[in-house]
This record gives structure tokens, sequence and C-alpha cells, in this order.
């Protein structure tokens, strides 16, 4: 794999998205900096504005891993629907949020952006030790990706005593989808074993990162900084073969920042580490 450094921007992200030739790049705390990507190519890159996630002072996701579908809210929006996961920012509370990803509509007034929470989903069996979680697991919290040309939504988990990861398939829920959550007074759909499409197990992810799909494959990142039993690392998924076709060590060749933001510009993959390098991957 060949890797170009393009840019660099703001340390600390999380995961980021590009969308007509904005990058949204995220933070755990739930603020999001928005920069015009369109030179991206040419090493360029221009911030133009930052918001915080709507309602982050009720429920702030960690934005571990973050993407667009590719439907709207209302006919006429600008942005699709936007899809991040809580990961492990309630890894305290007595509810710990495992495998929740929340949606979001995006609007735009010149460069000011806000975002309006609109639904929650929540895995319905992360307490099942045969399917979701191991009894011993560092991280049982999940990410999310969307497959847009098939509508489908892909959540992955670390499974530590097995020592795999366990991809399951589901259909993406409309946005009116779900029954009221009393809490944030908007649908939440609980996604139950009936609703598994397919399920399959690929070797360990040491800590997941950031990740997305693209043409239906899964790219997930991992790993820390310079670290060598959890090594920053890029995985790509097949999930109609259901096995990993491609594992790209990244430490061995010299990139030592934790992994966070892995997306595509059409054809192009894009992916930037926690010290706020964006590079360009080819494969």
């Amino acid at each position: 794999m060949k890797i170009t450094k393009l840019v660099q921007v703001e340390k600390g992200r999380q995961d980021g998205v590009f969308y007509n030739g904005f990058l949204f790049d995220f933070f755990a705390s739930s603020r999001c900096v928005v920069y015009d990507a369109t030179n991206l190519s040419d090493g360029k890159i221009e911030k133009v504005s930052e918001f915080f996630l709507d309602r982050c002072d009720e429920i702030k996701p960690h934005n571990n891993a973050v993407m667009f579908s590719n439907t709207y809210f209302e006919d006429g929006d600008e942005f699709p629907l936007l899809y991040t996961n809580m990961y492990n920012n309630c890894r305290d509370e007595a509810d710990r949020m495992e495998g929740v990803c929340l949606v979001y509509r995006l609007q735009r007034d010149g460069n000011e952006f806000k975002t309006t929470l609109v639904q929650k989903i929540r895995v319905g069996f992360v307490t099942d030790t045969e399917l979701w979680m191991t009894e011993k697991d560092l991280r049982p919290y999940g990410n999310f990706v969307i497959d847009t040309e098939k509508n489908i939504l892909h959540a992955f988990v670390m499974r530590d005593q097995t020592r795999t990861t366990r991809y399951f398939s589901f259909r993406l829920p409309a946005v009116t989808d779900g029954a009221t959550d009393e809490k944030l007074n908007i649908p939440e759909v609980v996604l139950t074993k009936e609703d598994i499409l397919d399920y399959f197990d690929c070797p360990y992810h040491q800590f997941i990162q950031g990740a997305t799909c693209h043409k239906g494959l899964i790219y997930s990142t991992e790993g820390f900084e310079s670290n060598k039993e959890r090594i920053p690392a890029i995985r790509v998924i097949d999930p109609g073969k259901k096995e990993q076709i491609l594992y790209v060590n990244l430490l061995e060749m010299g990139y030592i920042y934790e992994p966070e933001m892995i997306d595509f510009i059409g054809d192009d993959c894009h992916y930037g580490d926690g010290a706020g390098n964006i590079f360009l991957l080819e494969f």
C-alpha cells in the first residue's frame, strides 16, 4: 500500500467524513470541525466552521465511527442523515450505551452548521454472551457503518475471550421507525436477534477506531500510538465473503500515531491519525 501525506489539521480527532467538498472532523466531546476540502488533493484545506452535536449535554457520542446515509430527513435537505456511535462515553454510567448509534439531521446556513437529534438505534442483545459480548470484554461498545448501495447497517464488536471481531448486518431502519424514547422524546429502534440478516467472525481487531463502507467493503482502523500490542493498523473486510481480505500494519511502515479517520472522496481513500495528519491511501 502506498501512503501519501496531504495535510495536517487539528489533532485529537475521532472519525471524520467527507461530503460535497466538506470534511466533518468529529471529537469525543461531540464537537465537530468543518473544513473546505475541495483542494485536498493539492495539499490544501481550510477551516470554515465548527459546531457541537445537538443535545450533547444530554447524550454525548464518542464519534468513534461517523458516516452519512443516502437518505434525507426531508426532501430538499442539503445533507443526508448523519450516523455516529456512542462507543465508550458512558462506560462509567449505569446504562453504558453498548451498541448505540445516534442519527442527526445536518443543516447549513452559509458557514453555520447545526444538527438535530432525530433517532436512536440500539442493539437489543448486547448482554447476550453467545452473540454480542463475551464475559470479559474490555470494550463491548461496537462500531457502525452503512452500506449505502444496499441500505444495510453493519455493526461490529470486539470479543476478547474468543479473540475475534464479530460483524452483524441489519436492514437500515427508516428515520421514522421506532417507539418513542421517553427520555429523549425521539424514535428509538431496538434491533433484535430476529432483525439480524447475517453475522460472521473475523480476526480480532486491536481496539477499533474509525470505519467506513465503500462499494460493499468495510474499512476499519485500529490500535494506539506506538503500541506493539495494539498495533496501529487498517483492515478491509468483505461482508459478502464473510472474511478479512487485507491487513495493513501501519507501525511497521513508520506511522506511529493512533489511527482514527477513514473515508472516501469518490474512489480515493483518505486516512487520518490522532495527530491530525490526513493521508491518501492507494491499495
